[in-house]
């Protein structure tokens, strides 16, 4: 029997203290039955309280769902600008020069661990309550998902276009708009549905520190205990959350397909990422585009309008639209944000050098919670997703319609914010670290249902079938062959979630749900933005001591 290597036993020992710093922070949160048991009077309390729900008037609602979506869109539309960007300076294929390429890569990393609260704490000191507020929060925050996605679609682009447009004296702008944009556009468009869909979620909290929307009104009516307005107000999030979730769903499997794109030969692939296309062999180069001759005999240098077509037109059609209705209905003063911009030296230094208020050892153990909520809330969500994502992989459920009932559940938790769950657990078991390690495990399900569902669907079908054919029944086939094949990326997720869960606890702990999250909101009422800083540097260091380790799980066990 050969002995286990370095590699190997380091992955062990890793997830083992994983598995004991999760039971350690369930038990010190004192999440057990006797506290759910403890917790049911409050809890029938709570739905006596709320019942005749109180829904605002129409024209209220629409109101704030407009100011919802458009700071969402426009956030969502400055992400992508910005990554854009970015990607290009952070892919290898890509960047112009490797100093350039980890600047990049360091905005992305930073852009990502910074809660999207504490920037918005920083906009609103400079531009004043409103819109202009929450679009920069979320959109620069975005930068840390959107930029990395774009850069590895960058990355896996077909280096052929590009080095045909090179060798055909193509500058480096040329070569990317001709040869890269054209393959990474529906890993583009793929990543900013997925981002709009994040930010909505996110904009609800936002309201809490004075961003206009619903997420301000919701944060009105249970800061006054108006439980009817305010579970109101949060069962119509939830469901406007949910059916924008399934639109952008719905958009993405039109615009991009299931469908793997065929394989084309260098000179199909050059002539498609310069605007024209091949049929029958009928096309000719003439000067400029590409062309090809119709039936009549002459040269025609646009594709002819499909079906396949017009349809991508009015999805463009129906974007701009969107960003310009979002833009109108943002409301953004330009002066204002002129004056912000011209202040920004004199804000920062409010940020800097970063003090501790006198309360560092206190600081010190509230990091510990939001880490032990996160750490418990990942433990209980991976329980809770494993059952949901094994019977919502196809290849794995018993039937498809199983499958298609798990998926929707998936769809459904997902759309839901974490700040609903933990208001809800907020007010039955009471304030602390209980109720966001219940919400954010509640809310796992979502992610990490996916992530383990996608996992499963993603293994070699023959190799399943191979073990089958031996014999071997459905829960050996799927231990042997479905689960072995998918173990490491189940452990990356697991990981990611970890990452995830540590930066939501830091931002549930604003609305009362235990840890650091609580003292970020306090030194920032009282204008101890020093301390904010010092909160924001505890957190980016555990989030990136969380990435390292999860970067060398990923690399140990590839």
């Amino acid at each position: 029997m050969p002995r286990p290597s370095l590699t190997s036993i380091g992955v062990t020992v890793v997830l083992a203290a994983w598995l004991l710093a999760s039971l350690w922070s369930v038990a010190s949160l004192k999440i057990n039955v006797a506290t759910f048991a403890d917790s049911l009077g409050n809890a029938a309390d709570f739905v006596s309280r709320i019942f005749p729900l109180d829904y605002p008037p129409l024209g209220e609602i629409l109101t704030m769902t407009g100011q919802t979506l458009a700071i969402v869109t426009c956030a969502t539309a400055l992400s992508v600008i910005l990554s854009a960007l970015v990607s290009l300076a952070a892919a290898r294929n890509t960047t112009p020069g490797t100093p350039l390429r980890w600047a990049a890569r360091a905005t992305v990393v930073v852009t990502r661990a910074i809660p999207e609260i504490v920037l918005a704490i920083l906009f609103l000191r400079l531009f004043g309550l409103g819109a202009v507020a929450g679009i920069l929060a979320l959109g620069i925050h975005s930068v840390g998902m959107v930029g990395k996605m774009y850069a590895d679609a960058i990355e896996d682009t077909d280096a052929g276009p590009r080095d045909a447009l090179r060798a055909a004296g193509a500058t480096w702008w040329q070569q990317v708009v001709g040869g890269v944009f054209p393959q990474a556009l529906p890993a583009f468009v793929a990543t900013a549905l997925h981002r709009f869909d994040i930010n909505l979620r996110a904009s609800v909290i936002l309201g809490y520190v004075g961003v206009s929307g619903i997420g301000m009104e919701l944060s009105l009516a249970m800061k006054t205990m108006n439980y009817p307005r305010g579970m109101a107000l949060a069962l119509f999030v939830v469901a406007l959350c949910v059916v924008i979730e399934l639109i952008s769903g719905a958009v993405r499997r039109s615009l991009l397909g299931d469908r793997a794109p065929k394989r084309r030969g260098l000179r199909e692939r050059v002539l498609s990422a310069r605007g024209g296309w091949v049929e029958n062999g009928s096309a000719a180069k003439v000067d400029g585009p590409v062309a090809m001759r119709t039936p009549g005999g002459d040269y025609r240098i646009s594709p002819p309008w499909t079906g396949e077509r017009i349809r991508r037109t009015l999805y463009l059609g129906a974007t701009v639209l969107a960003l310009a209705a979002a833009t109108w209905g943002s409301d953004i003063d330009l002066s204002r944000l002129a004056e912000g911009i011209t202040s920004l030296p004199r804000t920062l230094d409010l940020f800097f050098p970063p003090g501790t208020g006198g309360i560092w050892d206190e600081l010190l153990v509230q990091l510990l919670v939001t880490v032990q909520i996160a750490l418990a809330a990942t433990l209980l969500g991976l329980l809770l997703a494993v059952p949901i994502g094994i019977l919502a992989a196809r290849n794995v459920a018993p039937t498809p319609g199983v499958a298609k009932f798990f998926r929707i559940v998936i769809v459904v938790v997902r759309g839901i914010p974490d700040l609903i769950f933990a208001i809800i657990f907020i007010v039955v078991t009471g304030l602390g670290a209980t109720a966001g390690a219940l919400a954010l495990s509640v809310g796992a399900v979502g992610l990490l249902g996916k992530l383990i569902a996608d996992s499963l669907e993603e293994t070699d079908v023959s190799v399943q079938q191979a073990v089958s054919a031996g014999g071997a029944s459905r829960s050996q086939v799927f231990a042997a062959a479905t689960l072995r094949q998918s173990a490491p990326a189940l452990v990356a997720h697991l990981f990611y979630q970890l990452d995830v869960n540590i930066r939501a606890a830091t931002l549930l702990g604003v609305v009362g749900a235990g840890g650091i999250g609580f003292y970020l909101m306090n030194a920032a009422r009282v204008l101890q933005f020093d301390v904010v800083t010092t909160i924001v540097l505890m957190i980016f260091a555990v989030v990136m001591a969380v990435e390292g380790i999860a970067m060398w799980m990923r690399r140990a066990m590839s």
